[in-house]
């Protein structure tokens, strides 16, 4: 298939072919969704912890004795059954990640790509233009090129002046192709791709990667 290229000031300049396996594809949903509560499953931190009557401060001595006092049983102050005392089957420290089959990890992007795609929310650009640190030139190439929401910015390799630029900006978040996520990708309603970016996704998740698992990266020369 092929996308629109356009130029940082928002003219079109010309189109370009684009991998039908990344850009092309009937959506996964199911699979798109899986991967997403995996990366946020990953986020959590997992550190919640309660002590049990073994780890609480306090004496371990017998409050009361067994019988002949007409009252309950009772243990010691560290009991789950008093105030202070142990949690029973309380939290505890524990990882929350969830590994999903690399197939499912590339089908997830490449089909959020694939709908932005068909959903006219995929803009191209040749370059950003951005030289040194500038929010201004940033907030300038998107309402050139009418995004009016939140935008994920994707480059082929990592942009230093790009990211410093965008990084204060609310709604919008600036990423190298390498790092590019399920969770970002849903989360902005449009996304811009550079001509280096859409390369660069095409040597990570398309041709061969796309049906075999152990395929190489492609790399430029």
């Amino acid at each position: 298939m092929k996308l629109d290229v356009r130029s940082s000031a928002g003219a079109s300049l010309n189109q370009i072919d684009v991998d039908d396996a990344i850009f092309g594809i009937e959506p996964n949903s199911a699979v798109v969704h899986q991967a997403l509560l995996a990366q946020l499953a990953s986020r959590r931190a997992g550190s919640a912890k309660t002590k049990t009557r073994g780890e609480v401060r306090g004496s371990t001595r017998k409050t009361r004795r067994q019988k002949g006092g007409g009252t309950s049983r009772q243990g010691s102050i560290r009991s789950p059954l008093r105030r202070g005392g142990g949690v029973v089957f309380g939290p505890i420290p524990h990882s929350y990640v969830q590994k999903l089959p690399k197939m499912m990890r590339r089908l997830a992007i490449r089909s959020v790509l694939s709908s932005r795609a068909a959903d006219q929310r995929l803009l191209v650009v040749d370059g950003l233009g951005i030289a040194e640190p500038s929010a201004k030139a940033v907030v300038g190439l998107l309402k050139n090129l009418g995004v009016e929401r939140s935008a994920l910015i994707v480059t082929g390799a990592p942009d230093r002046n790009a990211h410093l630029s965008a990084r204060n900006l609310d709604g919008i978040r600036l990423l190298p192709a390498d790092t590019l996520n399920v969770g970002d990708m849903l989360s902005h309603q449009t996304m811009v791709l550079t001509v280096d970016g859409i390369r660069r996704i095409e040597a990570l998740w398309g041709g061969e990667r796309a049906t075999t698992r152990r395929a190489a990266v492609a790399v430029e020369a």
